[in-house]
């Protein structure tokens, strides 16, 4: 396909493991629901004509906490997160040293090969993510520097592994990038996210960041975001400071669309590539090839055809417990948007 479009990850998961994940189904069940749930996704995935697929997060219980699932030093009462209809997610708090992560993601990614014929891509959580869980009063005999010193060794390897697990593009989520600026509108909680992932992203070649992309949003859990009303401008020239290869921008649910292009146009430069969201996962409203078809062509009077990719605004189900969206609407939308974007390649002739 001349304009590659891939997901950005999540699949809201079937009834039964749903159930399964709030501990209502017995423990030993539990390999056999997500097993059949990443076969079942992967063969939807394909049927859509997808490019590039994902396993839709099925075994992961949140986009964001994965790496720490499990794990016995750390418990309740960590950073809380407001989102616009009044739904709050908090995450944990590291309670001691050392930081380690339980499960690296690519151990989704060699299940998901089990299944797959189409490429493989990897969703990682940004380590600027997981700083938030080292206490604000500290840890005795554990200083933050050796906890960041400790993060940025374990998400490098959490990169590094879905790399030679063969995965075709590993994609690192960063939506705390817009809420950053929601929190501390002096962008100084921003720069220093940058700054972080950054430092992470400087154990990789060229060659392997090409490999590499971030993904922004304004969060999307039940319907509802946590920072849509900060201003894009405000984060994506701090966004394109990341050293990676390619940016996937959820773009279908902004109010001024042409806004936000005219920013990324000017960023699409050299080897980068902006991949823009054509499709709105928390709009029950399934988009037609057609609407795909034209923001994609919307976009391209913005960023060149050579630069540009498309996506979908956000994952569908990045909490394990959310089931505001369906697996039905969800693949519909996928198959919307991979038709639009080869029509929309049809239509400029590249």
């Amino acid at each position: 396909m001349p304009i590659p479009t891939e997901p950005v990850g999540s699949i809201p998961r079937p009834a039964e493991l749903v159930e399964g994940m709030k501990g209502n189904v017995p423990a030993d069940r539990m390999e056999s629901l997500f097993d059949a749930a990443v076969r079942d996704t992967i063969r939807r995935f394909e049927e859509t004509g997808s490019p590039v697929i994902s396993d839709g997060e099925q075994r992961k219980p949140s986009f964001a906490t994965y790496p720490i699932h499990g794990a016995d030093n750390v418990g309740p009462g960590g950073v809380t997160i407001p989102f616009a209809d009044g739904h709050t997610r908090q995450l944990p708090v590291l309670t001691r040293g050392p930081f380690r992560y339980a499960t690296y993601a690519s151990s989704y990614l060699d299940g998901a090969k089990k299944y797959a014929h189409a490429p493989l891509k990897q969703a990682v959580i940004a380590a600027s993510a997981l700083s938030l869980l080292y206490p604000p009063d500290g840890i005795p005999g554990y200083t933050r520097e050796a906890f960041l010193d400790d993060l940025l060794r374990e998400a490098q390897a959490d990169i590094r592994r879905c790399l030679d697990s063969g995965a075709k593009v590993v994609q690192i989520d960063f939506t705390e990038g817009r809420l950053a600026v929601k929190l501390d509108p002096s962008k100084k909680l921003l720069e220093s996210f940058v700054e972080l992932n950054n430092r992470v992203l400087a154990g990789f070649s060229a060659e392997e960041k090409r490999r590499i992309g971030v993904h922004t949003c304004p969060g999307g859990d039940r319907d509802s975001t946590h920072s849509a009303d900060v201003d894009y401008a405000e984060l994506l020239p701090s966004l394109f400071r990341l050293n990676v290869g390619n940016f996937y921008v959820q773009l279908a649910s902004e109010k001024d669309r042409v806004r936000v292009l005219r920013i990324l146009g000017e960023h699409a430069r050299g080897d980068r590539r902006v991949f823009v969201g054509v499709t709105d996962p928390i709009d029950p409203k399934i988009e037609t090839a057609e609407q795909v078809r034209d923001r994609v062509l919307e976009a391209a009077k913005f960023i060149d055809p050579g630069h540009l990719g498309t996506t979908d605004d956000c994952g569908f189900s990045p909490f394990g417990d959310d089931t505001s969206t369906s697996r039905d609407t969800a693949f519909a939308k996928i198959r919307a948007r991979v038709t639009g974007t080869e029509m929309a390649a049809r239509a400029l002739g590249v």
